[in-house]
């Protein structure tokens, strides 16, 4: 696999998606949780989604389980407390492993490209967050307490490259 685009994964409603869809668009990739302390992201998340979206960006957010079992409920539930508690407008995807043996591919595509802190590949926690360039390589990782606002900044970057 040479690029984001190269994987598929489910959407939040149950249907297969390819990330060939997103070609050409900068992406934020983020693991996902409902019951987490950095949940309140979903509303920089959604912000940058909007401001962005127009010029040839989306969030991606991939919801899990694996921390703390934050991400408890089912896809229906996730995405319905997406929508009424922050207005996510962003594409959601069913919920998934992001570590270990049964990580999605994607997530093990995402953290051989980009290693965490002390050159770690797993996730430590959620909202870890990846943007991706418009050729689909991975650009940055970003830390679960890094804002949404805060990386406006590459994002824009990325989308002008």
């Amino acid at each position: 696999m040479t690029s984001v685009y190269d994987f598929s994964a489910q959407t939040i409603d149950g249907k297969t998606r390819t990330l060939g869809d997103y070609k050409g668009k900068v992406l934020l990739v983020v693991n996902t949780a409902s019951q987490c302390g950095f949940t309140p992201q979903y509303k920089g998340l959604e912000g940058l989604h909007r401001k962005y979206a127009d010029q040839g960006f989306a969030v991606l957010g991939f919801p899990s389980n694996q921390f703390g079992q934050q991400e408890p409920g089912a896809d229906t539930e996730i995405a319905e407390f997406c929508e009424t508690s922050f207005g996510v407008t962003f594409p959601m995807f069913s919920k998934i492993d992001v570590n270990g043996a049964k990580a999605h591919p994607l997530y093990k595509y995402l953290t051989s490209e980009k290693k965490g802190l002390l050159g770690s590949e797993a996730i430590k926690w959620n909202f870890t967050k990846f943007l991706i360039g418009k050729n689909g390589a991975v650009v940055q990782r970003y830390a679960p307490s890094t804002k949404p606002e805060n990386i406006a900044a590459d994002v824009a970057r990325e989308i002008a490259a």
